[in-house]
């Protein structure tokens, strides 16, 4: 696969991950567990928007089901999922991107509006997320990067403390340190994308997205 899907998908993570806590009211999009904390705080001082962050689990649950049972299907026809699954997320973004400023403003965390336009961003993260189990494995984990974080600082003590663990320690890194500043540069982008063009923003992890199915689909088709 190419060097590049790796970045595009954890920019694109990064991203809609960050649009949809700033407009949605603290929803956490790719990191879903994350809305259980902001669940305890708002019970805790009596906040709103409870219930669409009650609602991303089980969605994120069944959109990941649905995308392995359809990635299943594929491979048992002896079909790649990978660029039909690339195109799915970007269906999906789409339709959040849509759906944001057809809404926009949201008046309360748990309007109608808000959980559905959310639950749209869930949607494709959960995509991204099931793909990055099957058939994205052999890349870098990029929606959840705390573990990529920790593995990357082990690696760089080793590469440093530990000559004998330091060539598979200086792979790792080259793995997955590319990701992990690609998530961060589409976090901060999120952020100030939103602040300044609101729900438009999303249209550069939309193109993140295209040019990863491109190259999915350009690697698909064999040389002349």
């Amino acid at each position: 696969m190419s060097p590049y899907l790796g970045p595009l998908r954890a920019f694109t993570a990064g991203f809609v991950d960050t649009v949809g806590f700033v407009a949605l009211f603290g929803l956490f999009t790719a990191h879903v567990t994350g809305n259980f904390v902001l669940i305890g705080a708002s019970i805790a001082e009596f906040h709103g928007g409870i219930v669409a962050k009650l609602i991303a689990l089980p969605v994120f649950i069944a959109a990941v089901a649905l995308t392995h049972l359809f990635v299943t299907q594929r491979q048992r026809r002896g079909v790649s999922p990978v660029a039909a699954l690339t195109l799915f997320e970007a269906l999906f973004l789409a339709a959040f991107m849509a759906s944001g400023l057809a809404a926009n403003p949201f008046t309360a965390a748990d309007s109608p509006a808000a959980i559905a336009t959310g639950m749209l961003a869930v949607t494709a993260m959960a995509i991204q997320n099931a793909g990055a189990r099957s058939v994205f494995a052999a890349l870098s984990p990029t929606t959840v990067m705390t573990g990529n974080v920790t593995q990357i600082v082990i690696d760089a003590v080793d590469l440093v403390a530990a000559p004998d663990k330091a060539a598979a320690a200086k792979a790792r890194l080259t793995k997955m340190l590319p990701p992990v500043l690609a998530f961060a540069s589409g976090a901060l982008a999120g952020g100030l994308g939103y602040v300044h063009v609101g729900f438009w923003s999303l249209l550069l992890p939309l193109s993140a997205v295209m040019s990863a199915w491109w190259l999915l689909r350009r690697s698909a088709v064999p040389s002349a």
